[in-house]
């Protein structure tokens, strides 16, 4: 076993035992991946403020993340086809997640069912919803959703059409996916995921199959899918969800400080910076490059989190300086579940909660709820003086 010590290694672990198309499914944007490359490019340019002389006993990464306590700002965002990654991907990362004292959300296109998640953990964990035609079938996912406890619903707002994708195209990633010589030749190549998906009887969408009319297995889910995913989603469908959920509701895709206010009035907890780990638009600026303009346009009415190219403890620390009140991890999440199952989210997890832990310590702060723009050297980061005055382009 090689020695982990990165995220990094964990995605080149992942890339050799998880099959290609569900490797690059989960490592892959949209048309050109501009967005995709950005999004973690553009947290290496950030540049931290090293102080010294400072008492950096007793750190603490304790926080909240809309009311709930947390070891440390950071929740697992949702991902499909999770369950994919790795044999029950979704209860091994709802597990990791609890023992680690961080939420954990499950997605509406998950492998494991709202109802798995629940029988393997006892911590209440999220689930996120997709907007879709058939509202009764919503309905009833928001009452499973509430029948097993979840304490937040995530409403994933940019996904009313999906962008293109060249290398799911390529490797032919359907539901269910095409058999064809290459994959069968790759498949074989993956022993050990092979075994573990042999091992579980969870490999179609738990969520979906046997509960949305007309899905009664893999081949009839595609068609249900391309036909359900609703393009009209509006602000009053969004007050049509808060209604019936009542609980704590977060909104997720925001990359204009336009419609970060939009979400702080519709009595939201929290918004996601997010441009969906640069899956849909193509040519959409970084999510760390949007987070400070919407943080300072809604950070006192509403919580302001980002998801979107976090690799480390450092990009975490980066976005808590501009205004993020919590993270989302997704990629990074899912590299450690293909490279070692629950162990690899645990691993990454550490690694995390190590950078963030030390970096914090390195920026002269002790406590992450008062980590601000003071910890980044001026010109180095966006929103600084020195970026709103390069104008325009700087956006």
């Amino acid at each position: 076993m090689p020695v982990i010590t990165c995220i990094e290694d964990l995605r080149a672990l992942a890339e050799k035992r998880v099959p290609r198309m569900f490797y690059d499914y989960a490592d892959s944007g949209s048309w050109t991946e501009s967005t995709y490359r950005a999004n973690e490019s553009d947290f290496q340019k950030i540049r931290l403020r090293q102080r010294v002389a400072v008492n950096m006993e007793g750190r603490t990464l304790r926080t909240t993340m809309a009311g709930q306590a947390v070891s440390m700002p950071v929740a697992i965002a949702p991902t499909g086809l999770t369950g994919m990654q790795h044999a029950d991907g979704e209860i091994l990362g709802a597990r990791a997640a609890e023992k680690f004292g961080i939420p954990f959300t499950l997605s509406t296109m998950s492998i494991c069912s709202i109802e798995d998640i629940a029988a393997h953990t006892r911590a209440p964990f999220w689930f996120q919803l997709y907007w879709m035609r058939d509202r009764e079938f919503m309905e009833n996912l928001i009452g499973r959703a509430q029948a097993a406890g979840c304490s937040a619903l995530v409403i994933t707002l940019d996904l009313q059409v999906l962008g293109q994708r060249h290398k799911d195209l390529k490797n032919g990633l359907t539901a269910p996916p095409k058999p064809t010589l290459a994959n069968l030749i790759n498949l074989a190549t993956k022993p050990r995921w092979c075994l573990g998906m042999l091992g579980t009887k969870r490999r179609g969408f738990g969520n979906l199959i046997g509960h949305a009319k007309g899905v009664s297995d893999m081949s009839s889910l595609s068609t249900w899918t391309r036909e359900q995913f609703d393009p009209r989603l509006s602000w009053s469908d969004i007050e049509w969800i808060k209604k019936r959920w009542g609980g704590r509701l977060i909104l997720k895709g925001i990359m204009d400080a336009e419609d970060a206010r939009l979400a702080a009035d519709s009595g939201a907890d929290a918004l996601v910076v997010s441009n969906h780990g640069g899956r849909q638009l193509d040519g959409a600026p970084s999510a760390v490059q949007a987070l400070p303009a919407i943080a300072d346009a809604v950070g006192r009415d509403i919580e302001v989190w980002m998801d979107s190219g976090i690799r480390s403890g450092q990009d975490v620390l980066k976005a808590v300086a501009l205004g993020a009140r919590g993270t989302m991890i997704g990629r990074a999440f899912l590299y450690g579940l293909g490279a070692m199952g629950e162990a690899g989210v645990t691993r990454a997890l550490e690694i995390i909660r190590n950078e963030l832990d030390i970096t914090m310590g390195f920026c002269g702060h002790t406590d992450i709820r008062q980590v601000d723009r003071g910890i980044l050297l001026p010109g180095t980061h966006p929103g600084s003086p020195a970026d709103r005055s390069a104008g325009p382009s700087a956006a």
